[in-house]
C-alpha cells in the first residue's frame, strides 16, 4: 500500500513595492497559493492568522521596517451600533440584499468603474478591465459569494438598481469581506458603513462569530473607519486582542517591532500541523 505523505503549502515573499497606506514606506507581502482539496481549510486556518485572499493567492503583510498592517474582525455577539451607524442602517433600510455565485456581470463591472473613477482613480485597481475584475469575483477555490444590494425602483416594468457589490468569502468561523464597492454619487447613504453592518447580520443569521474586514493600519486615513466599529479585534503578535485605543498601536510602524520573515513563517499554524516552509 503506498502513503501518499500531505505536502505542506510553500510561502514566498514579494519584491518591496511602495506601500499604499503609508506614505514614503515600502511594502513586501508573504503569500502561498490556495488550490485543490486543502484550499478551504487552508483559508480557514491562515485567515484566523492574519491572512486575507485575492483569487488563488493568501498574502499577509510581511515589510521589512513596518508592522503596522493588522487583520481586524468584529465580534459579531459583542456588537453595538453607534448612534451613526444606526442612522445608515435606517437610510438603506430599503435596500434589497441578493446573496450569489461568485459570477461577474456586467452592472457590476460598471459601478466597480464608477466606485474606482470617483475613490481611487489613482490605486492599484484603476486600470482593472473587466476581464481582470472577472477573474477577481469567479477565480475563487473557496465557498465564496456575492452580495449585491440593489435600491428598488417604483415604476412598473423597470428593474431595481444596483447600489452595492461585497465578494465574501464565507470560513469556518466567520464571513470574510474580501472586496466592497459602491455608488459614490449615494456618499450621504454611508453605504459602505451599511455593508459591513449588514454582513454582521448575515454572520449573526448563520451563527458565525466574526466579521472579517481586511486590514486596518494605524495612522492611515483610508483604514480609520474600522476603528469606529465596536467588538474590534486585531491580530498583533500572534495572537487576536481588543484594539482599545488605536493610538496605543502606533509604534507598530517602528524597525524594531519586525521580525524577520523565516521567523514569520516558522510561528504559521497550519492544518494537520504541517511545517511552513519559506521560499525566496
Amino acid at each position: 500500500m503506498r502513503h501518499t505523505l500531505p505536502i505542506a503549502p510553500q510561502f514566498y515573499v514579494t519584491a518591496p513595492q511602495p506601500c499604499p497606506y503609508l506614505e514614503g514606506r515600502m511594502e513586501r507581502k508573504l503569500f502561498t497559493a490556495l488550490s485543490g482539496e486543502p484550499a478551504e481549510r487552508l483559508n480557514d486556518s491562515l485567515s484566523q492568522q492574519g491572512f486575507r485572499r485575492s483569487q488563488n493567492v493568501l498574502y499577509r503583510p510581511s515589510c521589512a521596517d513596518c508592522n503596522a498592517c493588522m487583520s481586524a474582525r468584529i465580534r459579531v455577539a459583542d456588537f453595538a451600533p453607534t448612534k451613526s451607524q444606526r442612522r445608515a442602517a435606517r437610510r438603506n433600510s430599503r435596500l434589497i440584499r441578493r446573496a450569489n455565485s461568485p459570477w461577474a456581470t456586467e452592472a457590476q463591472y460598471a459601478l466597480f468603474r464608477r466606485y474606482l473613477d470617483h475613490r481611487h482613480a489613482d490605486g492599484g485597481m484603476a486600470d482593472m478591465d473587466i476581464f481582470e475584475f472577472a477573474a477577481m469575483i469567479e477565480e475563487t477555490p473557496v465557498k465564496s459569494r456575492v452580495i449585491e444590494y440593489h435600491e428598488p425602483v417604483a415604476p412598473e416594468g423597470e428593474d431595481d438598481t444596483l447600489v452595492g457589490v461585497c465578494l465574501t468569502d464565507v470560513l469556518g468561523d466567520g464571513v470574510s469581506l474580501v472586496y466592497s464597492f459602491f455608488e459614490p454619487e449615494l456618499e450621504r447613504h454611508s453605504l459602505g458603513t451599511h455593508i459591513i453592518l449588514d454582513h454582521i447580520e448575515i454572520a449573526r443569521e448563520a451563527g458565525l462569530p466574526y466579521v472579517y474586514l481586511g486590514y486596518w493600519v494605524p495612522g492611515s486615513p483610508k483604514m480609520g473607519y474600522k476603528a469606529r466599529f465596536s467588538a474590534l479585534e486585531i491580530y498583533k503578535n500572534g495572537a487576536w486582542i481588543n484594539m482599545g485605543n488605536p493610538a496605543d498601536h502606533a509604534s507598530e510602524i517602528h524597525p524594531l517591532n519586525v521580525d524577520p520573515i523565516a521567523e514569520q513563517v516558522a510561528r504559521i499554524r497550519l492544518p494537520d500541523g504541517q511545517p511552513a516552509k519559506p521560499r525566496r
